[in-house]
């Protein structure tokens, strides 16, 4: 299990947001509270965020915007020929993270196991703070009029408030 992070996408009402808290961990200890785990990338058009260890994810979004550029932004093609890298590659197979990526027509989750995985709800949670963020997300939108940003937002507020590995400083991108 991937600890000290929660990234949170969510598909609604014709707009995608990913969400990511800042906080950041080394055991048991708080070292960072404004981290940057969400961002954009492909000319904008295609959102990630990463739980694991930094570097490594510097690492994967990289590789990804690599893979994005050379599958002209094809997000499923470039998803899963990352995964593939990843799974096969001496040295990215030690990386150890998750990427939850998006565009305006797929939400993905991408492992290094080899595994891109499409939610059938468009929604995905992952890192330690993950699946409370997910199960907020689900609630938001069946039980309210809120918007894809402000389901992200306040579901990640939820989360930050459950999980001791997130914290309420939380950066969220919208396509």
């Amino acid at each position: 299990m991937i600890r000290a992070t929660t990234v949170l996408c969510v598909r609604h009402r014709g707009q995608v947001a990913i969400a990511g808290d800042g906080q950041v961990t080394i055991g048991q200890t708080v070292v960072k509270a404004g981290a940057r785990k969400v961002r954009k990338l492909h000319h904008d058009r295609v959102l990630a965020g990463f739980a694991g260890a930094a570097a490594d994810a510097f690492t994967l979004f990289s590789r990804f915007e690599a893979k994005l550029d050379e599958h002209r932004g094809n997000l499923p093609r470039a998803a899963v020929e990352l995964a593939k890298d990843w799974r096969t590659d001496r040295a990215l197979r030690r990386l150890e993270a998750l990427l939850a990526v998006a565009d305006a027509d797929h939400s993905l989750i991408v492992s290094g196991t080899g595994d891109v995985i499409e939610p059938d709800d468009g929604m995905i949670g992952i890192g330690s703070g993950g699946p409370y963020a997910l199960a907020a997300a689900r609630a938001l939108v069946q039980h309210s009029d809120l918007d894809a940003k402000a389901v992200v937002a306040e579901a990640m507020r939820v989360a930050a408030g459950i999980c001791i590995y997130t914290n309420d400083h939380v950066t969220v991108e919208v396509l």
